[in-house]
Formats: C-alpha cells, structure tokens, sequence
C-alpha cells in the first residue's frame, strides 16, 4: 500500500475550462491536420455527415457519462461504472484498454513530433528529438495535474485558434473569392466531381470507421473528473459545450476543405490547411500549419501519459496492478504511475527506431499498431453507454432532482450501441483496417484472459 495513506486521493486542481481543453485536445489531434484527406477518399463530400454522425454519437456517450459522473465524481470514473453496473472484469478490460490505447497513441505523436522537426532541423537525430519531447512532457506531468492541464490548454489553444482561422480564410475563398482572383469558388465542388455519395454506403461507412478514431480521447472527462476543482459544474459546462466545439471544429474545417478543394483531387494538394493559408496569400503557411501540428502531437502525448497514468493509477488502487503504482508525490500526482507509462512510451518509440533502421517496411507495420488502439478505445464508449442502463435503474431517487440527464432514455443507448457495433463491422470488412482491428480484439482478448489471475493474486 502507499506510504502516506492520507494522500491516496488526487488534488482538486483543474478548472472547467482547463477541463474543456484537455477533451479538446485529446480528440482535434494530428488526425484533423494531416488524415483529413484519408477519410475524405472513402466517401467524397457526404465525409461531412460522417462526421457529424460520429459526433452526434458521441454526444450521446458523453451526455451518459455526465449524468453518472454528476452524482458519482471520480478518477476513472467510467472504469467504475463499469466494475460496478456490468461487471468487474469489464472494469479491468475498460482500464487496460485504455492503457494500451494511450501508450500506443503516445508512442504514434511523439514519432510524428521528431518528423515535424526535421522541417526546421533536417539533419536533427529523430532519436534525440523523441527522447527530449518525452523528458519534457513527463516532468510537466510530474510537476501537477495543475500543470499538465495549464500546458494541455495551451496546446489546444493552439489547434482551436488555427482551425478558426482557417474556417473563415476558407469562407472569404468560398464566397468573396479572396485568394482567388476576386471569384467566390461557391460551392459546386460538394455535387460536380460524381455527386455528394461518391463512394456509395459502403465508402460512407468506411470513413466512419477511421472518424471514430479521430474522435478517441473525448472520454478523458471520465478521467479528469477526479481533479476537477467544481466536478459537478465543470461536468455539465464541459459536457454541454465540449461536443458542439468538436462538431463546430471537425465539421466546419471538413466543409471549408471539400468545398474549396475537388474531393478526388486532394490526394495532389498536400496539406490542405497549408494550402488554404497559402491561397490567400499568408506567407510562411507551410512552417505555421508545421508548428500546429507540431503541438497537435505534443499534446496527443501529453494527454496519452496524463490518461494511461491515471488509469494505472486507478488500476493499483483496485489491487489489480502492483502497490506502487499508486504512490503519490508530494505535489499530488501518481509519479510512478507517470514514469511507468512514459518508459513504456520511451520503449514503444525506441522499438519504432531499431525497426525502421532494420526494415524499411517497418512504418507499415506500426501503422497497423496504431491502428489497432481503435477497437481497444470504443471500449469506454461501451461501457458507458451499457453501464447507464443499469445505473437509471439503481438510482432512481437521486435522479428526479437531477438537472442534466441523458435525453430519450433509453433508446438513445441502444441506437448508440448498435451504430457502434455496425462501424465495427464495417472495420472487419475494410480491408484497410481489417489486419488493426483483429490485432485490437487480440488485445483485448489477452487483456480479458488475466483477469482471473489477477484475482488469484488480490485473493
């Protein structure tokens, strides 16, 4: 057990806003910046009602988990629902995933960072540049949750204003022709090239399933729960206001993209938030969207190391991970826990590096890795969503009060679940995404299989 059992519970220490921004930044990641045009192929212009659906789905999920944690405030609280209302050994398969998830996710932005700063240092060892980011990152992590949220807002900060900036550049191109020699583009690109349906319901679905990773990290609401300064009046500000944010964001610099660019011709644009900047005559466009992705990957890492330490953290507390993991610093925060998931970070990337020395195929193989956090991440959306039912059920006097409950109950549950039972298929059928998605159910499937001894051992 922890030396100082007085200090088994995390500081109060972030704000509604800093709350805000940490599910912000945890879900517009690099996927926004640079896999837009991944998503866009499948499907053409109608890439915008997927992902709307996604988020809409996803505002279900979270209207769910507020209404629990509302009443029920804690860190990795959706672990809990889930040990409590379905079963425990779904709380532990919930907390291990989202481990896996975050490490893996982690691993993936920290590489990206090393390749973003080869655009100002070309000859900078990616070994070097990944090793420091991770440094950096971990002693913000160690220093307080204060801190972490303090430099994850700023993070996002920096994703939200450029992608407001980009929206109305993209406006002043789509209807006052700026950037285009006086003539508004208007928007014929949605319908000319093939229709707004290109690829069909098959294509559509496609999208989706690659949109519900970019979508993964919303639930880190979930986890900073148990730091919030005001839970309950940051949880209904957070939960209200964090989904039309993401809508506003995604859905916005999709429309400004497909209308402003042929969707079939994207693939020859690069980047197209450079070249939206670049049209409209912003010189630099290419080092300013290099820089923002940059951040953008700093603070999927970040967020990764806060997420999977805490869920470590959590995990040592339920005697399902050994005792030190859930020692706390004297500023309050899970150092081991911490330096745990960072050395699995440092691990993962450095692998990365002796594999992509060896074999140039490499990079393909850790695409799939990456990809294979998806599956491993739908998981607290499940659980949340399944976890609610039984919760309605079991607290039915403390909800007639309750002033931020989830909209048609329960039918939005069962909609939800069965909408994120479909993209799974649809994963399976995708050759693309086919090889992740099983490695993501071995995980799980291994994860599911030492529960029983863990048992052995708290017994």
């Amino acid at each position: 057990m922890p030396e100082d059992n007085k200090k088994i519970h995390l500081d109060r220490t972030l704000t509604s806003g800093q709350m805000q921004m940490i599910a912000l930044g945890g879900t517009i990641g690099v996927g926004l910046f640079m896999g837009s045009t991944s998503t866009i192929k499948w499907t053409g212009p109608s890439v915008l009602l997927a992902y709307a659906l996604v988020g809409m789905l996803l505002y279900v999920v979270m209207r769910a988990l507020g209404e629990m944690i509302y009443l029920k405030p804690g860190t990795g609280s959706f672990a809990d629902y889930a040990t409590t209302y379905i079963h425990p050994v779904a709380g532990y398969l919930t907390k291990w995933s989202n481990i896996f998830q975050f490490i893996v996710v982690g691993i993936s932005e920290v590489i990206a960072v090393t390749e973003y700063l080869k655009y100002w240092w070309p000859t900078l060892p990616g070994w070097s540049a990944g090793l420091a980011v991770i440094i950096i990152l971990t002693l913000a992590n160690l220093a307080s949750a204060k801190a972490y949220g303090s430099l994850e807002f700023w993070f996002a900060m920096i994703k939200v204003v450029t992608i407001i900036v980009m929206i109305i550049l993209g406006f002043g191109v789509i209807l006052l022709g700026i950037g285009n020699g006086g003539h508004p583009v208007g928007f014929s690109n949605l319908w000319q090239h093939g229709g707004f349906f290109p690829g069909g319901v098959k294509g559509f679905f496609f999208s989706m399933s690659i949109i519900v990773g970019s979508y993964q990290g919303i639930e880190l609401l979930g986890i900073t729960a148990g730091e919030a300064a005001n839970p309950k009046e940051a949880i209904v500000s957070s939960v209200k206001d964090i989904i039309w944010r993401i809508l506003i964001f995604y859905v916005g610099a999709i429309f400004v993209i497909v209308t402003i660019y042929p969707w079939n011709q994207l693939a020859n644009v690069g980047s197209p938030f450079v070249e939206t900047f670049e049209k409209v005559g912003i010189t630099g466009a290419a080092g300013i969207i290099n820089f923002v992705v940059l951040t953008a990957a700093m603070s999927g890492a970040n967020s990764g190391i806060y997420s999977a330490s805490r869920m470590l953290f959590k995990l040592s507390i339920d005697h399902e991970a050994p005792q030190f993991f859930s020692r706390l610093s004297k500023k309050v925060v899970p150092n081991v826990a911490i330096l745990a998931i960072s050395v699995g970070i440092l691990l993962g990337f450095v692998l990365n590096v002796i594999l992509s020395l060896a074999n140039k195929s490499a990079e393909n193989l850790f695409v799939i890795v990456y990809s294979s956090s998806v599956l491993p991440g739908m998981v607290p959306w499940i659980v949340i969503l399944i976890s609610e039912l039984k919760f309605r059920r079991e607290n039915q006097d403390l909800l007639k009060d309750h002033p931020f409950k989830l909209p048609l109950f329960p039918l939005s549950n069962y909609v939800v679940l069965a909408a994120l039972a479909v993209i799974v298929v649809f994963m399976f059928i995708n050759p693309d995404t086919r090889i992740s998605v099983t490695v993501g159910l071995v995980v799980l499937i291994l994860i599911a299989l030492s529960y029983p001894l863990t048992q052995r051992k708290k017994a």
